[in-house]
């Protein structure tokens, strides 16, 4: 899932001063467990730190929008925490411990907390102007993919050979195109598809695992079509969520339920609570009484908030399970060490239907990021869910978005989504229980979606040996 959250936010001017410890003083500085993030809060503002042990760089900026004192002191939600608002609508909600010295962090649209320490002050490299240069981003750039990026071994990349190979080539006064193509170099091998370069009006790069597409709207257009003609034989779906969320019911009582991403479904901007409000109206006008059986089609499926996956996940359940866990690298000489996971459950939507019966997801290389985290999640729904088509994409964790010193912005995973028997799907993806054929190169063809037609078939049999 990606949590976008703005950049390059001014430091704050001057040390900022210690709180007196206590509940309900969140006044003074905070370090994550992972994350590699210090947060300063101080007469209701919050500003966040992105920190290496080499380097300090400023983030996000936040004010209070919930609770209110003089102090440091604040008056906390019903559930013990302090809201604070980006200028980009990211919501940080805190809430402390009772000794003041603890807290945790919850990003809205994310499905874990992230625990805070109090520590004495900032940083001392958060207090003063960091260089600028090309050496100074290209330690920065490789210093953060080194104490935060898990997958090193697994995709048999050493990254301290990396840094000798390429800083030679660095040097101040270089070209920023030539430094684009440095950093560039370094990362594609990872071919990992959270992994981003934003250099402005020099270039921009991403990627996807390799023999895979990157969605975008006039694929999701392509496929649209091609699904309406292919399997709904001409029959227009009903479009919700901004057109990000379609469906169809057969006349048979099986719906098909395509959602193209996890976000954008208001049309006014990252809003999650508006987002989870119009995603929620979209499943009471789909997932209803009367429903024999669900096709939820994730095949072009962009990805974005957990949350709002798991929210379609707790639709097709009446009893609760836990979904997977979650860990983030904790250190930054040791590869192996975690924070403590985080067991994510799926809790059945109270005081609305819940479709409990014959259920089949379609993936394939398309499907990523919270697209997967709801196929991973249904792995363990109760009932059962066959996955029909491809390996989807195999990137799962958050985005962590960091700046480099020459203010260009980038972003990396550094987190591991654990199934109950502590294996992760990241890098080749979530495989299917009946793997099919090549679905864009079915669209382009004009062929016929077999997946789907599998789908269907095996959900028609099961029905009938009930």
């Amino acid at each position: 899932m990606v949590l976008a959250v703005a950049a390059g936010a001014a430091a704050a001017a001057g040390p900022v001063a210690a709180a007196p410890y206590g509940a309900g003083r969140l006044d003074g500085v905070w370090r994550t467990d992972g994350y590699g993030t210090v947060f300063a809060l101080q007469d209701g503002r919050l500003q966040e730190y992105r920190t290496t042990t080499t380097s300090c760089l400023p983030g996000a900026t936040a004010r209070r929008t919930s609770g209110s004192g003089s102090g440091g002191s604040t008056t906390a939600t019903g559930n013990g925490s302090v809201l604070y608002t980006g200028d980009d609508a990211t919501v940080y909600r805190i809430r402390p411990s009772a000794g003041g010295t603890r807290a945790t962090l919850h990003l809205d649209g994310s499905v874990g907390d992230r625990r805070l320490r109090r520590v004495p002050a900032l940083p001392g490299s958060c207090m003063k102007a960091a260089p600028k240069g090309a050496l100074a981003t290209f330690d920065v750039f490789w210093q953060t993919f080194e104490e935060n990026y898990p997958f090193f071994a697994a995709k048999k990349i050493d990254w301290q050979a990396v840094r000798d190979r390429y800083r030679p080539e660095v040097h101040d006064g270089m070209a920023p195109a030539e430094l684009f193509a440095v950093l560039r170099e370094m990362v594609l091998p990872l071919h990992d598809a959270h992994v981003s370069l934003d250099a402005g009006d020099t270039g921009f790069f991403a990627q996807s695992r390799p023999g895979t597409t990157v969605p975008s709207p006039a694929l999701d257009q392509r496929v649209q079509r091609f699904v309406e003609q292919s399997d709904l034989g001409g029959t227009p779906l009903r479009q919700f969520a901004n057109g990000r969320i379609g469906y169809a019911q057969l006349p048979d009582g099986t719906g098909y339920l395509r959602i193209s991403g996890f976000g954008g479904y208001d049309g006014n901007g990252p809003d999650y609570a508006r987002n989870s409000a119009a995603l929620d109206h979209a499943l009471g006008e789909t997932v209803r009484p009367g429903l024999r059986r669900l096709v939820l089609d994730l095949r072009l499926n962009g990805g974005g908030s957990d949350a709002l996956a798991l929210q379609v996940a707790e639709r097709l359940t009446d009893r609760p399970y836990l979904a997977y866990a979650k860990r983030a690298r904790n250190s930054p000489t040791d590869a192996e060490r975690f924070t403590h996971p985080q067991r994510i459950r799926v809790r059945p939507t109270p005081g609305r239907f819940r479709f409990t019966g014959p259920l089949a997801v379609l993936t394939g290389g398309e499907t990523y990021s919270a697209g997967e985290t709801l196929t991973q999640a249904l792995m363990q729904r109760p009932a059962g869910a066959l996955r029909v088509g491809r390996n989807t994409q195999g990137v799962f964790s958050d985005v962590l978005e960091r700046t480099l010193p020459n203010g260009w912005s980038f972003g990396l995973p550094n987190e591991e989504y654990l199934t109950p028997s502590g294996t992760t799907f990241d890098g080749p993806g979530i495989p299917p229980d009946l793997r099919t054929g090549d679905f864009l190169q079915e669209v382009a063809t004009g062929g016929r979606d077999s997946a789907f037609t599998r789908a269907l078939a095996a959900l028609r049999r099961h029905g009938r040996s009930r």
